[in-house]
């Protein structure tokens, strides 16, 4: 029996409804890229996204000025190299930091006698620095230079940074300072020029030190800096950070020079933010000295007082007075941290007054027992000294230094915070 053929115009509409399901099945017309389709016709995955990149790693966090010296991380504790060694040694004081001058450029001494370039003979220029770092360094202690050779000249006259012959000087015994202290290969701390920078406050046309002039370009190293007081702040870090990599640079705003606010101003107008810590100057004598009804010449002309500082801190002047001034500098500074420098060593008394070496004073006493309102202050270090031949020592002090510290070591004050 023979198969009845469709009609021809039935089997062409089946071929091409034929034909539009496959096309259909296979993703549509030739105008689409079937390349990457599926098997079986599912959708085709959503292309992965493109990884995240990886964060930039964090800074490392700039590590503390303790660690940078070497010391533990508390409150360190220093004195003047007017204490001497053998005196530390023999009441068992092992400070973290020894201070001494460097006074006096060559051929500009106005006190006479040799400038420091010249001090201990059986060594070459700026021998001074390698012995007294050496000498300190058997103790355990970091040595500190305190730089303080423009006031020697011409005590407040500013212009002495613009004259020439001294300036040129001055720089030629800075590097060495600086290569000195490289050559010991040791942490060191460097104190720059206390007092200048009060009469600079004082002596800059509209206290802008910008516009006080100076010498320093001259020097290769410093030839991009201002010749003003601002370059020669620039140069005394640039020097150092060129020739001492391991010294620890600051500079000693004067709170005479004015308020708080306006020292700390002024200091930053200098460039001193860019320096390493700030030097606090505490008091450069007891307070006794100053309460004499008869004080010798190195404690007249201070003003009526009151002088001796409360502990209480309800009467002025009183320690919170200080502590909350250098905050207000140190705000202007980058919140550096602080040292304290030049604190004066008497003894506490109900009675004013005194006599040399042993006039009254209660620093040492406060601030070795109240040691966290200090690093609560950003204060890493506190170095006591007598400010002259007035003041008293560990040698005249009873002993109360070396009884204080080791009290405060049996329970010390963190820092940094």
């Amino acid at each position: 029996m023979s198969t009845p053929q469709q009609p021809r115009s039935r089997i062409t509409a089946a071929s091409a409804l034929l034909c539009s399901l496959i096309m259909s099945a296979c993703g549509g017309s030739n105008s689409k890229d079937t390349s990457a389709a599926p098997v079986g016709g599912a959708p085709a995955p959503a292309p992965a996204p493109a990884p995240a990149p990886a964060p930039a790693p964090a800074p490392a966090p700039t590590p503390s000025i303790n660690t940078a010296l070497g010391k533990p991380g508390r409150l360190l504790v220093g004195l003047g190299a007017a204490s001497p060694i053998a005196d530390m040694k023999a009441q068992q004081i092992a400070p973290d930091i020894i201070d001494t001058y460097l006074v006096a450029v060559t051929g500009f001494n106005s006190g006479g006698g040799n400038a420091w370039p010249q001090w201990q003979y059986n060594y070459p220029d700026g021998g001074v620095v390698t012995v007294f770092s050496d000498d300190v360094a058997a103790m355990g202690a970091v040595p500190m230079f305190t730089l303080f050779q423009m006031p020697s000249w011409k005590g407040g006259d500013v212009t002495v940074i613009n004259d020439a012959p001294f300036m040129a000087a001055y720089w030629s015994q800075v590097k060495l300072m600086y290569k000195k202290i490289a050559e010991t290969n040791r942490p060191t701390l460097v104190n720059l020029e206390p007092d200048f920078w009060g009469f600079a406050q004082g002596g800059a046309p509209g206290g802008d030190p910008a516009k006080l002039p100076a010498r320093v370009s001259t020097v290769p190293e410093c030839a991009s800096q201002p010749d003003t007081a601002v370059g020669v702040v620039g140069c005394l870090l640039k020097l150092g950070r060129t020739y001492a990599p391991k010294a620890r640079m600051g500079f000693p705003p004067s709170l005479w020079g004015g308020d708080a606010n306006a020292t700390g101003t002024f200091m930053a107008k200098l460039g001193a933010d860019k320096a390493d810590f700030i030097v606090a100057q505490t008091s450069d004598r007891d307070a006794g000295c100053f309460e004499d009804p008869t004080p010798v010449p190195n404690c007249a002309n201070r003003g009526p007082g009151p002088f001796y500082l409360d502990e209480n801190n309800v009467t002025t002047p009183n320690f919170n007075q200080g502590l909350n001034d250098w905050s207000i500098v140190r705000s202007h500074l980058g919140g550096l941290p602080i040292l304290y420098w030049q604190t004066p060593m008497g003894v506490p008394s109900t009675t004013p007054g005194g006599t040399p070496k042993h006039y009254r004073d209660n620093h040492v006493q406060y601030m070795l027992t109240h040691p966290t309102q200090y690093t609560g202050n950003g204060t890493f270090a506190i170095v006591f000294s007598p400010g002259d031949e007035t003041s008293a020592d560990i040698t005249n002090d009873g002993g109360q230094f070396a009884r204080l510290f080791k009290a405060y070591l049996t329970n010390p004050a963190p820092f940094p915070r």
